[in-house]
Parts: C-alpha cells; sequence; structure tokens
C-alpha cells in the first residue's frame, strides 16, 4: 500500500473517500507479492493492481464494497479447474488480499503516506488475521520516533509490533509475522503485515559515456535514484543527462569514498579504461554494495583483474564483479546495451537465473531473495 503514497496523499488531499485491497500473502505462482495494493475511490477511480489482471475486477467490487459499509474484509483468491467461471489466478496461485476503507484510520493512515511519499523511512503494521476487533488496526513505526497508533491488543503486541517493523525496516522487505495476542512471538492466532517504505535506492554510473543516458533512463524506470559521475567536466553536464537526479565532476574513486551506499545501492563502472577502472573499483568492491559491474572487452576483464589483484584485491572482493557487466541479449545499440544491464541488476536483486522461460523449469514467480538491493 505504501507504494501508492503520492497517489492516495493527492486524493485524500482532494478529501476523497478511499478503500485500499493489500496482498497479505501469497501461496503458489502469483506475479505480485505481499504489500501489492490497489485503491477505489467513491467515484469508481482505480490506482494500482494486485495481480496481473486475473482477479482485479472481483477486488475491485469488494473496495466498492467495503466503501459501503465501512468495514474491513479479508478475501481469499485462487483457481478452480472445476469452475471455468470463477474468479481467480490462472497461474495457479492463491492470494489473499485485505480491504480496508481509509477513512477508519485516516490520521495514521494519511501520516504513514506522506512520510512515504516525502521518501522518509516509515515501517506500517495492520493486523490482517485475529480477533475481529483487532482486524485492520495499525501501527506506525519509523527509526528515530515513538511509534503512533495501536493494535488494540495491549502494550505488549505493541512492543513485538513495532520491533518486528523495524527489523523490516533494516532488511527493506514487506511481510507477514505470526504472534500471539498477548506479544509473544510464538504463533498464536494474530498475523500482522509488516509493510516497509524506503527512499529510493541509488543507482551510480560512471563514466560520462554514450550508453550512459540510456543506463541513466532505465535506472529511472527500475526507480532508482541516479547518480552520474566523471571527473571531466566537458562530458559530465545536465545538459548530456537530463533524467539522472545528480551529474557530479570529480574523481569517480574519491567521489565514491565519499558518498553514501548501502545494500541496496547499485554502480555501474562505464569508463573502460583502467585509469579510472582500477581505483574505482578498488573501493567500489569494498563497499556494502549490492551490485557492482564494469564494462569492457574480455580482455579488458582480465587486464582489469589482473591490476586489481596487483593492488590487494582478494578471490572473495573480486568475485563480485560483474565484468562484463550485463546479459547476453545481444544488444548493439546503447540503448539496448544498457536493458542488458539493467536484466542482469534485476536477475541479481531477484535471484532469476538469466536463462529463456521457454522450455525452462524453473519458478516464474519466486519468493524474492530481498527487498534491498
Amino acid at each position: 500500500m505504501l507504494d501508492l503514497a503520492p497517489q492516495l496523499t493527492a486524493w485524500l488531499d482532494e478529501g476523497r473517500e478511499v478503500a485500499v485491497a493489500t496482498v497479505v500473502s501469497v501461496g503458489g505462482s502469483a506475479p505480485r507479492g505481499p504489500g501489492a495494493a490497489l485503491a477505489v475511490d467513491r467515484g469508481g477511480s482505480v490506482i494500482g493492481s494486485v495481480s496481473g489482471g486475473c482477479v482485479e475486477g472481483a477486488v475491485y467490487a469488494l473496495c466498492e464494497q467495503v466503501l459501503a459499509d465501512g468495514e474491513s474484509v479479508l478475501e481469499q483468491f485462487g483457481y478452480s479447474d472445476e469452475d471455468a467461471f470463477a474468479t481467480g489466478l490462472t497461474c495457479g496461485g492463491v492470494l489473499d488480499v485485505l480491504v480496508t476503507p481509509v477513512a477508519a484510520a485516516a490520521p495514521l493512515l494519511r501520516s504513514a503516506f506522506d512520510r512515504a511519499a516525502a521518501g522518509v523511512p516509515v515501517a506500517l503494521v495492520r493486523v490482517v488475521r485475529g480477533p475481529a476487533r483487532l482486524l485492520g488496526r495499525a501501527l506506525l513505526v519509523t527509526p528515530d520516533e515513538d511509534p503512533e497508533g495501536t493494535l488494540g491488543g495491549g502494550a505488549a503486541l505493541d512492543r513485538t509490533a513495532a520491533a518486528e517493523a523495524l527489523a523490516a525496516l533494516d532488511a527493506g522487505r514487506t511481510g507477514t509475522v505470526e504472534v500471539s495476542e498477548d506479544g509473544s512471538r510464538c504463533p498464536g492466532g494474530v498475523t500482522l503485515l509488516v509493510e516497509s517504505s524506503l527512499p529510493p535506492p541509488r543507482m551510480i554510473v560512471f563514466g560520462a559515456v554514450d550508453f550512459t543516458a540510456a543506463l541513466v533512463r532505465v535506472g529511472k524506470f527500475l526507480g532508482y535514484h541516479v547518480t552520474v559521475c566523471d571527473a571531466r567536466p566537458v562530458f559530465a553536464t545536465r545538459a548530456r543527462f537530463p533524467d539522472a537526479d545528480e551529474v557530479v565532476v570529480d574523481w569517480p574513486h574519491r567521489y565514491l569514498r565519499t558518498t553514501r551506499t548501502d545494500a541496496r545501492t547499485v554502480l555501474c563502472v562505464l569508463t573502460h579504461d583502467a585509469r579510472f577502472d582500477v581505483p574505482l573499483l578498488e573501493v567500489a568492491l569494498r563497499t556494502p554494495a549490492a551490485f557492482v559491474g564494469a564494462m569492457g572487452s574480455r580482455r579488458t576483464h582480465l587486464d582489469r583483474d589482473r591490476r586489481l589483484r596487483e593492488v590487494g584485491l582478494g578471490d572473495d572482493e573480486l568475485a563480485r564483479l560483474r565484468s562484463p557487466i550485463g546479459l547476453d541479449l545481444g544488444g548493439l545499440t546503447p540503448e539496448e546495451t544498457a536493458l542488458s544491464i539493467a536484466a542482469e541488476i534485476v536477475a541479481t536483486r531477484r535471484g532469476g537465473t538469466g536463462v529463456p522461460l521457454t522450455g525452462a523449469v524453473t519458478p516464474i514467480h519466486r519468493v524474492p531473495v530481498s527487498r534491498t538491493a
């Protein structure tokens, strides 16, 4: 639901009444994971999605019902071979969807939406299974402030929920937690959905080359905050990279030493010049970045590997390097090259193989490795 924060904030500013359907849990193969949401206002406008289209109509109708009666509803959607016209997921999965009227807890949810829309780290905990009096109750948790709201089960339950929310924020994940109503972590009849929202992860592209502009556009499309860095002011200009969030003129290795990186950061080295690459990768491979890739031919890679070993990098550090960067798509243009780089980033982030789905036996929809990359 927090992924819809900018649109939901705008709707609430206009005084609209809204029902929000959120995927609580997923079984089997399904196109969207926990936290995916669809919202409907009284006028019938809709934003978001909870599936690839299989159950959207039924969820839309459920939202209209919730807007009419003001009560939260938990509904399960699955696929039935016996009834070809039954609502369900044709991919064979099962979705549990919680539909909540926003007006029932507007101040708390509005606070969550405002923070998420502004890029402030925030976690929202809601009761999605349990006693009827708790269903839909919410707790808002941020790293530096006291929690807002209550789940209605007492102080111990709120403390446990807050601790789980902080852990989810630290890992950048969304999912469910089974607890007891007394706050103990033993499964005991209460299921909490913990949704986390973090600022966009960073993509730093080193090298103001012709491939960079295309990669910047793809990075923005994937939701990254994109920085371009190059030591040459004549090339590193806003005019050449209008889609970048930042354009930095500095020696790449010096900039990387001083800027923030974390376990969601993606570093793409497109300079393919040893003068820049070696000191930069020496720093990059010692950061917590989720992905470090470098452009160049296989010959360039072998020379680069030798030089990096000479400056002291070991096997474990060099094993992190994706070089030559990208998946083998046979691309030639900057846009096709950017697509191959982005494909490798997504595969690394989601635990994919990069092989064609045709004829493959690997799952199409996986349990995410994490939401941190």
